[in-house]
């Protein structure tokens, strides 16, 4: 076996099955705000269209995917990122989910002769670290904390590894704080970028659910900056979160077309092509903003349902974007097991979503909770909460 394995931590929710294993559950029913995976209805349009191109299933999926898909995401990105240049042919690559994506463009992109880095924040989603780690290289944690209002401070960062970075992953918005990444610190980082040499990869899959104002995105920063060659810089974007189709692995990867050329060749070899029904669905959904729209009102109701019910019995701070509240709470680890055993309520405790450093565990002392349930289940979660906290 690939000793490397050997460094992977198990996943969040393994840990969570093990935290909860002796605590027997309160007498209601189950309840999960742990795993962000949208609960809301999928489009009734994806689903007529996949019913009706199964004929698909005959064919075999080219890793480039279908010209038609590769087209929308580009007319998609030109519109929503005020792109003005943009190549379906070159820019864009269609992948089966972005988790799927951002594993194997690690392994794509880092030589591990170079013993380099790759930089992440600190919480991180799990992918980033173990991609990291099977390709040979060494994950470079940044504290996401209050004090930086869990974005980093990526200008601690020594020179030293600047230089022996690989990749820098950015996650705008913040999975799990909700942080938005603002335009002049995404600027500073594609400087560094140029200085350094490193590829920056920007997972903004959570970049369609926002409140008040659409989150900035990487390649629109390149836009802003003259950079339409998108040099050292792509970006991950998904169907699941934008249009609740988590189990149609769907997404895209776009950006500089001198790295997506060399890992569309690895692609062709990794064997994770998008099936042809999928595609023809997912260009439905990249043309339809109507459902996004009626998508975030939905968040939108939620969150101002516990803001407003659960606002003095806890430290609510709603996120600038994406579904998740990251709650202070006094210990992370009892907090999830208090919910559990009185309110039978899953929450994931923030100390399994991030790394112990010199500088402590940014996620300790937290917990995340994604409002991914239904109005009717959230509206049972506030009285549960009320009664027991």
């Amino acid at each position: 076996m690939n000793k490397l394995l050997e460094h992977l931590h198990p996943y969040p929710f393994e840990k969570l099955s093990i935290l909860f294993k002796d605590i027997p559950p309160a007498d209601l029913p189950a309840i999960s705000l742990s795993i962000g995976e949208p609960k809301h209805p999928a489009p009734q349009f994806v689903i007529d269209s996949l019913a009706q191109n199964f004929q698909h299933l005959s064919s075999y999926p080219a890793s480039k995917g279908i010209p038609e898909l590769r087209q929308v995401i580009a007319n998609w990105l030109k519109q929503r990122f005020h792109l003005k240049q943009i190549n379906s042919e070159q820019n864009v690559l269609p992948v089966s989910g972005t988790r799927e994506a951002l594993f194997s463009f690690v392994q794509s992109v880092v030589n591990k002769e170079d013993n380099a880095y790759v930089v992440m924040p600190n919480p991180f989603y799990q992918i980033y670290e173990g991609a990291t780690l099977l390709a040979g290289a060494t994950p470079y944690l940044v504290n996401c904390t209050e004090d930086n209002h869990y974005l980093g401070d990526f200008e601690a960062i020594p020179s030293t590894v600047w230089e022996k970075t690989a990749v820098l992953f950015v996650c705008t918005p913040g999975n799990p704080t909700g942080a938005v990444m603002p335009r002049e610190q995404l600027k500073k980082l594609i400087q560094l970028s140029d200085q350094y040499g490193f590829i920056i990869a920007s997972d903004e899959c959570y970049s369609e659910l926002w409140f008040e104002q659409a989150p900035v995105g990487l390649l629109e920063v390149c836009a802003e900056m003259g950079r339409h060659d998108y040099k050292n810089c792509v970006v991950f974007h998904s169907l699941s979160k934008r249009s609740n189709l988590p189990g149609m692995r769907s997404g895209f990867v776009a950006g500089d077309a001198n790295i997506l050329t060399p890992y569309l060749k690895y692609r062709t070899y990794h064997g994770a092509a998008m099936p042809v029904q999928h595609q023809i669905a997912s260009c439905l959904a990249w043309s339809d903003e109507q459902h996004v729209a009626d998508n975030r009102a939905l968040y939108r109701e939620k969150f101002d349902l516990f803001q407003s019910e659960l606002g003095q019995v806890l430290p609510l701070m709603k996120p600038d974007a994406g579904f998740y509240y990251w709650l202070k709470v006094d210990n992370d680890e009892k907090f999830a097991q208090h919910l559990m055993q009185y309110a039978n309520i899953k929450v994931l405790p923030g100390r399994y979503l991030s790394r112990d450093t010199p500088h402590g565990n940014p996620g300790e002392n937290h917990v995340r909770m994604a409002l991914v349930a239904d109005l009717q289940q959230c509206e049972q979660v506030v009285q549960r909460l009320k009664r027991i906290l």
